[in-house]
């Protein structure tokens, strides 16, 4: 039971670690502007669509693969 018991917490743990390194993204558009996502956005290859949760507004929202110049990583 000890045994379980220290697994699962050892799981909590790395998986709060992995979060806890999440970092924030910049994503510029090809009509200037610039976002900032509370992690890294999620690519959907089958529909093109980039998911991001906005730093700003903390909301998920969604944008065309094709309204983005680049995305890079923030020095935090």
């Amino acid at each position: 039971m000890k045994k379980c018991c220290s697994a699962a917490v050892l799981a909590v743990l790395s998986l709060l670690s992995i979060v806890g390194c999440s970092s924030n993204q910049a994503i510029r558009t090809v009509d200037g502007k610039t976002i900032v996502t509370n992690g890294k956005p999620q690519v959907d290859n089958d529909t093109g669509l980039v998911s991001y949760k906005n730093a700003e507004t903390g909301k998920t929202e969604q944008l065309n693969r094709d309204q983005i110049k680049n995305m890079n990583e923030l020095q935090n």
